[in-house]
């Protein structure tokens, strides 16, 4: 009886999850978020009190729960990406509450009304729809479904601040608000998701719209004149929203992420350059038939000529970029609350101040890290859809950054849009952890490993496969 050699049998082991370095990373947020309020406190003479105790306390349970709900139900999420979104969150409440001591300080006391403390309510809300989304949402590839329902939904979103009463929509000249006695909602900042999502599953449907060639023109293929509505669409809607709605900065973000998204999908410079082209055409034409964008304009290219006036924001604002300098005044040591809107639209301004520039070059390497990860998460995940809505995700979050410091520092045009985690508002801080929640769960799904002996995929989960071969 002859017996015959059998081959070794290789143990492969499990790949780890990495939660124990989120646990870790998470734990460091925590430590710099204590010792910058600590330094916020010491350099206002304010003793450590029992609000202090309870922002702490607050915010190691909140990120706490965050992450046990990744842990369970995402275990092999990127690990940065949570920690990250933790420290901003973590410095914004303290620039935040340093902003409500100044306040506190200019009215000699009488601002009773700190908005801190409704910020670390906002994130509580923030950080539970986050979990909630990481529970529900077992796989991003069901949102491909409701693609047009989220288009149709965010269109609405959108219209909505334009056709109610001035005083139910408009501040500060734009109108981009729904208020309600006791209550009001910015819904541009949860149109964006939506309105990605839509872009990312029509992308994925109707890729031969994008892909078919027509003309050979400069070394580009030009899209055929029949397949341009998608891009005279999202135009539109574009231009419809800076003209009825005041909202510059909305307006710039969804159409840049848009032609990103076509950029992803077709590989196609073309593309980008008629839609570049459009924009520019219409913005030439808002600038001289709407005062608003004259105004706007005219306070990018000279904030002097009338700085008491309409550039008294922006020439504030370069005088705490000036007053910080390189290393900055030190948390509670300068003065941001000379910066009208500081909490809100002009909160960087007010980390230029006090932080210098290496604080805010730190503050900016954090947000590359995020855009980073989540175009890494991009490249990895294996299904189209999960591609572009990744690589939509992570690039509205750069091109929104970019518009903001852009508007701050005098690069572009001053857009109203507000710092993602950092600034003070409910509806964003909202809509930004949805967003980072969704970013989570294609980042858990691009890092698994792959299962060969399960049943085979879902019709949701094969779809639109071979449209993407890489990002």
């Amino acid at each position: 009886m002859s017996t015959q050699p059998q081959a070794p049998v290789t143990v492969v082991p499990p790949m780890p999850t990495r939660r124990n370095a989120e646990l870790l990373l998470l734990g460091f947020a925590a430590v710099i978020t204590m010792v910058a309020l600590l330094i916020v406190e010491a350099n206002q003479e304010q003793g450590v009190g029992l609000d202090l105790l309870q922002y702490l306390i607050g915010y190691l349970a909140l990120f706490a729960g965050a992450h046990i709900a990744v842990r369970r139900f995402a275990p092999y999420a990127d690990p940065l990406l949570l920690p990250v979104v933790a420290l901003l969150n973590g410095l914004g409440l303290v620039m935040i509450h340093r902003l409500d001591l100044a306040a506190q300080e200019i009215s000699g006391g009488t601002d009773s009304s700190p908005t801190a403390n409704q910020q670390m309510l906002w994130t509580l809300v923030g950080v539970i729809a986050f979990s909630l989304v990481i529970v529900f949402l077992t796989d991003h590839r069901m949102l491909a479904r409701y693609g047009y329902v989220c288009g149709l939904t965010g269109l609405v979103l959108l219209v909505i601040p334009a056709i109610l009463p001035s005083s139910m929509s408009e501040q500060n000249g734009a109108k981009i608000w729904i208020r309600l006695p006791g209550f009001s909602i910015q819904p541009a900042e949860f149109s964006k998701i939506l309105l990605l999502i839509f872009f990312a599953a029509v992308l994925v449907s109707k890729r031969n719209v994008f892909t078919s060639a027509g003309k050979h023109v400069l070394g580009m293929n030009l899209p055929r004149p029949r397949d341009l509505a998608p891009l005279l669409a999202a135009w539109i809607a574009s231009i419809g929203v800076m003209v009825f709605e005041k909202d510059l900065g909305t307006s710039l973000l969804l159409y840049a992420s848009f032609l990103v998204l076509v950029y992803v999908a077709t590989e196609r410079i073309s593309w980008v350059l008629l839609g570049l082209t459009l924009f520019a055409v219409g913005s030439v034409v808002a600038y001289f038939a709407f005062s608003h964008v004259q105004v706007r304009v005219q306070n990018w290219l000279d904030p002097f000529a009338d700085p008491d006036g309409a550039g008294y924001q922006m020439v504030q604002s370069l005088f705490s970029f000036a007053t910080g300098g390189i290393f900055g005044t030190g948390l509670g040591n300068g003065q941001p609350g000379t910066v009208p809107a500081a909490s809100t639209d002009f909160i960087i301004a007010a980390i230029g101040e006090e932080l210098g520039l290496v604080g805010f070059a730190g503050v900016l390497m954090l947000y590359t890290i995020v855009v980073i990860r989540g175009l890494r998460t991009a490249i990895a995940v294996r299904d189209s859809f999960g591609k572009l809505l990744a690589a939509g995700l992570a690039s509205t979050l750069g091109i929104q950054l970019f518009i903001v410091v852009g508007g701050v520092t005098k690069l572009i045009p001053l857009t109203g849009l507000t710092t993602p985690w950092m600034s003070y508002g409910g509806s964003s801080l909202l809509a930004n952890y949805v967003l980072l929640a969704i970013l989570v769960r294609i980042s858990h799904n691009a890092r698994r490993p792959i299962d060969t002996k399960g049943p085979n995929p879902a019709p949701i989960a094969s779809a639109g496969t071979e449209v993407i071969s890489k990002v």
